[in-house]
């Protein structure tokens, strides 16, 4: 059975890096997926697979992309579902949605301990806010991100 997958390249394009969408299409059809399509110049390649391990596949891509762009890109997974649960999931008030500078969705490969939630939590400023939900965090923030305390962090 073919699936679908959301492949998230952290990074991809940046520190003097860039990479062709044309050629992110090929590298990822060259190692066997199909239907392959990138969303702008993000990194982000929607491809279908009748491969279902997931941690499989993170790596592969991983090992694919240092192989044609010599540098490591970390690689973040979802399904077609999983995708779907993420923008359907409203972890802040519609009012704070209409006011904000940005929202973001941070990938990550597994959930947040309880202490790393703490952690992330302990960032909270009156123009930032987080909250975790599985394997994605959610970035409210208030003002634009340029003018972030958590954006300069990172």
């Amino acid at each position: 059975m073919t699936m679908r997958y959301f492949a998230f390249l952290r990074a991809i394009n940046v520190g003097g890096h860039t990479v062709k969408m044309a050629n992110l299409v090929q590298y990822f059809q060259e190692i066997g997926f199909s239907d392959v399509h990138t969303f702008i110049a993000s990194g982000n390649v929607i491809f279908s697979t009748s491969a279902e391990d997931v941690s499989r596949l993170e790596r592969d891509i991983e090992d694919m992309l240092v192989l044609n762009l010599g540098y490591e890109v970390k690689v973040f997974i979802r399904s077609t579902e999983e995708f779907s649960g993420i923008l359907r999931y409203q972890p802040f008030h519609a009012e704070e949605i209409a006011n904000a500078g940005a929202i973001n969705v941070g990938f990550l490969t597994s959930p947040l301990s309880f202490a790393e939630q703490e952690k992330l939590q302990a960032l909270t400023t009156e123009a930032d806010y987080f909250h975790c939900m599985e394997r994605e965090f959610y970035w409210l923030c208030k003002t634009g991100q340029s003018q972030s305390e958590f954006s300069l962090k990172l």
